[in-house]
């Protein structure tokens, strides 16, 4: 356990704001560009911010089990997540997307539990029960209601599951490698699984169509993703268990619908103010000094 829990607790947090912000962001990216370009995109500009960390370290050696750990964090974290995430936020609104991704606590936990055989001690178990009664919540209103929200829905539900995978290989990952290292080489697996579905999209698109904006805002989506998100998650992991780590990514609904609202002029609901607070009530019985069961 990390000496320097509060700094760790505030990596997490960082970290998933970062993500929140830039899923309700890319929003209006989708509308831009193609999902696999765009997603081609976002790891081609991470490959090139880190290059030098993507470049064979002097000395360092990594198992075989390290890279089969990379992948498949990449594959459900980078590759899939980006799939499922990029169409669902097309189909549904960022205050939806925030609202279904608050269940990633929920998901992260279970999976900790059956892959990493971590216990959940009663205080994890408590915030996770507050999120699950949140989404509840949200669930039982009728304000997100819309004719092409389901298939949204659904894909958004598959990037949780996606997403909370990443979190837990990522627990063993970052035992043996420095962050940047770790991001660079899971930006570098997705590139090369996105890159066959990037070139059919680029092919036939027109670049000239992209406002300036929208590249701007590519680059933000593309270092968010592929750097400062990882980067931020990964020294943070260090220092906690991945289930305990999980409730905080509760940080990711709470700046995706505060993006969608301030930015983007969707709406919250009661329900979405019932549902975040007990999302920052399980952060507390967390992130609170005091001895942990």
């Amino acid at each position: 356990m990390s000496a320097h829990p509060l700094r760790s607790y505030a990596l997490l947090l960082a970290s998933m704001a970062v993500v929140g912000s830039y899923v309700a962001l890319s929003k209006p990216l989708v509308a831009a560009l193609p999902v696999f370009l765009l997603a081609w995109l976002r790891f081609g500009i991470g490959g090139l911010a880190m290059l030098r960390q993507t470049l064979p370290q002097p000395g360092e050696r990594i198992s075989g089990a390290t890279w089969r750990a990379l992948f498949l964090q990449s594959f459900f974290g980078n590759f899939l997540f980006s799939i499922c995430m990029l169409y669902g936020v097309s189909k549904t609104s960022a205050t939806a997307a925030g609202v279904i991704l608050a269940t990633l606590p929920a998901m992260v936990a279970l999976q900790s539990r059956v892959i990493l055989g971590e216990r959940l001690a009663p205080r994890n178990l408590a915030a996770v029960l507050l999120a699950v009664a949140g989404i509840a919540t949200l669930g039982l209103s009728k304000s997100e209601a819309g004719s092409n929200s389901l298939a949204g829905n659904l894909l958004l539900i598959g990037a949780v599951a996606c997403e909370a995978a990443y979190v837990v290989i990522g627990k063993r990952v970052s035992a043996h490698l420095p962050p940047l290292r770790v991001s660079a080489l899971i930006n570098l697996v997705g590139l090369l699984l996105m890159t066959p579905f990037g070139l059919w999209q680029a092919t036939s698109f027109n670049f000239a169509s992209v406002p300036v904006s929208m590249w701007w805002l590519l680059l933000f989506y593309a270092l968010g993703a592929s750097v400062f998100s990882v980067w931020l998650w990964m020294s943070g992991l260090r220092g906690v268990p991945a289930n305990h780590a999980g409730v905080f990514t509760i940080a990711l609904p709470l700046a995706s619908s505060a993006v969608g609202v301030i930015f983007l002029g969707e709406t919250l609901h009661l329900p979405h103010f019932i549902a975040f607070g007990c999302a920052v009530t399980g952060v507390l019985l967390v992130a609170w000094p005091g001895k942990r069961g």
